[in-house]
């Protein structure tokens, strides 16, 4: 007897356990593949060669029994794969970066809280509860440069109010240095609807329409919970024109009106289920019950009505009839 021969299959397989990976370097077609389903047969004979590849490697590892069944610890990789998006570009240096490299000043790390001498505590130093804190100081010594009839507090505020105001104005031109070099924040790329992500369109954002901004400005007006009912108006405002819709719970004290609704949807909803199951027999002795019992519950409620009605009656005088009769 002759013996069908094997298939021939080559072992020269690489498994990259790091990865779950194994693949043929070496591996070729004889010949070109006459129709598309002898191609993918072979890609299938060859898929599962690796994969099984891939199993014996996996399972020739040293295991440790956890509580979910047998661990092993897979080995580093050793390929390296591509990335799918380019490498992030290098930010641009701030304003104070760029002053403080010409200046050759040294970043050090502070200390994130500091001792307050007015309430013998440690306090941070930014933040709620910082340490002398304009809001916690109730008196301010007069100076012979200030102004009479200034008030010291509201100064402080509007100096107070100047500054971060400068500091928002050097973030913004911060980023727009960055998006100029399509070196934006991952955070901001995703937040800022205008802006596409580098590398997938244009770098630099598009201007934003006359629809748009009354759309944003339509949102911002509405999302309150009056829908805007009580809000102030802009001058040339338009009203909006795809108005949200707010839920409407239905009171508690049942009545009428209002009061009557929720008992007209338990009414909807139990007909809904009822029409679902018409199809079923009717059980006639149990509705003859059912109508033989209201009626005498309604014979009953006559009954006692018509007895406190009668009481309230005056009594009327019986006269019995002779009979003698005249002649």
């Amino acid at each position: 007897m002759s013996e069908e021969a094997a298939p021939a299959t080559s072992t020269n397989h690489e498994v990259d356990l790091g990865h779950l990976m194994a693949y043929d370097p070496s591996h070729h077609l004889a010949t070109a593949p006459s129709s598309r389903a002898e191609l993918r047969e072979e890609c299938l004979r060859k898929a599962t060669e690796l994969a099984q590849a891939v199993a014996d490697a996996l399972f020739s590892l040293l295991a440790t029994e956890g509580r979910d069944g047998p661990v092993v610890h897979l080995p580093p990789p050793t390929n390296r794969l591509p990335r799918e998006k380019h490498l992030p570009r290098p930010a641009p240096p701030t304003k104070w970066e760029a002053f403080a490299k010409q200046k050759g000043i040294i970043n050090r790390k502070k200390n994130k809280r500091t001792w307050d001498e007015q309430t013998n505590s440690w306090k941070r130093n930014y933040g709620y509860d910082r340490v002398n804190d304009d809001r916690d100081i109730p008196i301010i010594e007069a100076k012979m440069t200030d102004e009479p009839g200034v008030d010291p507090f509201a100064k402080r505020r509007e100096e107070k109010k100047g500054r971060v105001d400068k500091q928002e104005k050097n973030r913004i031109g911060n980023l727009k240095n960055a998006a100029k070099v399509g070196a934006l924040p991952s955070h901001i790329q995703l937040a800022a609807t205008a802006i596409p992500i580098t590398g997938t369109k244009a770098d630099l954002p598009r201007k934003s329409k006359k629809e748009d901004l009354e759309n944003v400005a339509g949102m911002a007006s509405s999302a309150t919970a009056s829908g805007g009912k009580f809000d102030k108006k802009l001058p040339g405002e338009k009203p909006l024109k795809k108005a949200g819709k707010h839920r409407k719970f239905l009171p508690v004290a049942e009545g009428k009106g209002m009061g009557n609704l929720e008992k007209q949807q338990n009414d909807k909803i139990l007909n809904s289920l009822l029409a679902k199951n018409f199809e079923e027999p009717l059980d006639v002795s149990k509705a003859i019950t059912m109508y033989k019992v209201k009626k005498d519950n309604n014979r009953r409620k006559d009954k006692k009505s018509s007895s406190g009605s009668d009481k309230l009656k005056p009594g009327k005088k019986i006269h019995k009839k002779s009979s003698k009769k005249s002649a």
